[in-house]
């Protein structure tokens, strides 16, 4: 029986998930890291909103006040950041290492630079940015908001290195050092936490610290890494100050639409916490509670959308079209199986789960019914939304996906939600219906494009 279920599961897998490309091995030695890396992440983020809480419903508030705005902010270079590992990929694919070496170098320099001219605007101008954003919260709110927005600003550089970097291994298929690296910055982020605002009681200021220390670390060993211990993608110094101007095109081709696309999509979400904030203390707190158990619940989808960047742009840089397509189909049905099975394993955990954010009892129900309905409709929707979009993304179709997902945001999730919300008044509810509303809409332009040939007609590298 045993061997009979084993010859029945090694046939399902190389029926979906092997090609001329590449083997079910390969993708899921590519996807395992990955996942361990987004399930640490969004677990420390957790752990890292349940001890703020201990420092009150205001201190939540502007922790997540700021981080919508940094979410929008980071999204511009990371954004940049995936160009690179777009090209990094196809040019691995192609087989071309010297050209690896060079999109890699490129894609640091260019994604550090943005981030550090974002980081300084941020610091020069975070008092009108928070007056113009959220004047309406109140007095605690916003000066626990002005400590942690200027932390974020200063950080973002480390940052920046360490995604970039990340970026690049992930595309040549080193998921596991690029998985090591995120959990250095991630955990030393918590053990901080643990100290400044556990132990020390320094609420806001001890987070914006931790944050701080935690990524410039993480770059460090980052470019340690890079220069000391790689033998793939052989970087050094002196190329990170010179960027050819037509790698940086390639970059760009794929990193600036998809960098405007995170600019009008967090800006929409930005929008959205603009009129969450009118709402009142305990919306924010609800909205920022249910956002971060959702995003643990999407946790497994969420991996795939990364880890099918190297698979489809490994398969285009090998002229392997009819691989790419193959994996998409089996990559969009895996995440919803994965989805399903997320929400009927956490969600008998609701009560533990949530206790940890030690919300007010007013917002527990409201909590647990925003993620029964994401539950619900993320089975069918989240795939087609986020993991076909960047399969696409990989093929070099940006500019397509990145208009579609600009209008769909603000069409129906931005417009939609606002008057949901406020003239309807079905408060934090009509914004999440609106959300899901806005999946479906964008899943379905993506399945039109992904029906048809030109999303890999592209000539990228």
């Amino acid at each position: 029986m045993l061997l009979r279920f084993k010859a029945w599961t090694e046939a399902c897998l190389n029926k979906y998930f092997t090609g001329e490309t590449m083997d079910y091995r390969q993708i899921f030695a590519l996807y395992f890291p990955i996942l361990i890396d987004q399930l640490f992440i969004v677990g420390l983020n957790l752990v890292n909103t349940a001890m703020i809480s201990s420092s009150g419903v205001a201190a939540v508030s502007a922790v997540n006040m700021v981080d919508s705005l940094n979410v929008f902010l980071i999204n511009v270079f990371v954004a940049v950041a995936t160009g690179g590992t777009v090209v990094v990929a196809q040019y691995k694919g192609s087989g071309n290492g010297l050209m690896v070496s060079r999109a890699t170098s490129s894609s640091i320099a260019a994604v550090s630079l943005l981030a550090l001219v974002i980081g300084m605007l941020i610091i020069s101008f975070h008092h009108p940015l928070l007056q113009i954003l959220f004047g309406s919260a109140s007095g605690e709110v916003m000066s626990s908001a002005k400590v942690y927005l200027i932390g974020s600003g200063i950080s973002f550089v480390g940052l920046a290195v360490v995604q970039a970097i990340c970026g690049a291994l992930r595309g040549v298929g080193k998921s596991r050092a690029s998985l090591a690296l995120s959990l250095i910055m991630n955990l030393l982020y918590v053990l901080l936490n643990i100290l400044f605002v556990a132990m020390l009681n320094m609420g806001v200021m001890g987070m914006t610290i931790a944050i701080n220390i935690a990524r410039f670390a993480g770059a460090a060993c980052a470019l340690y890494y890079l220069f000391r211990m790689d033998h793939t993608l052989h970087i050094r110094l002196r190329e990170l100050f010179h960027v050819p101007f037509s790698m940086l095109r390639k970059i760009m081709f794929i990193g600036l639409p998809f960098a405007a696309e995170q600019m009008f999509f967090n800006g929409g979400k930005l929008l959205t916490q603009v009129f969450i904030v009118s709402l009142g203390t305990y919306a924010i707190a609800t909205n920022a509670i249910a956002n971060t158990l959702a995003g643990f619940f999407q946790v497994p989808a969420a991996a795939l959308s990364l880890t099918i960047v190297t698979v489809v742009g490994q398969c285009i840089g090998r002229g392997h079209v009819d691989d790419a397509k193959k994996f998409i189909r089996s990559f969009l049905w895996l995440g919803s199986i994965l989805l399903l099975l997320s929400g009927l394993i956490f969600f008998p955990f609701f009560q533990p789960l949530v206790g940890l954010f030690n919300p007010p009892a007013e917002i527990v129900d409201d909590i647990f019914a925003l993620l029964l309905l994401t539950a619900i409709c993320q089975v069918a929707l989240w795939p087609v939304s986020f993991v076909l979009p960047s399969a696409l993304r990989a093929a070099g179709d940006s500019k397509f996906t990145s208009i579609s997902s600009m209008l769909s945001m603000w069409l129906f999730r931005v417009i939609l939600g606002y008057l949901l919300a406020i003239p309807f008044g079905m408060g934090i509810m009509g914004v999440f219906i609106a959300m899901n509303c806005e999946w479906g809409i964008r899943g379905l332009i993506f399945l039109w494009r992904f029906r048809g040939k030109k999303w890999y007609k592209h000539k990228l590298i």
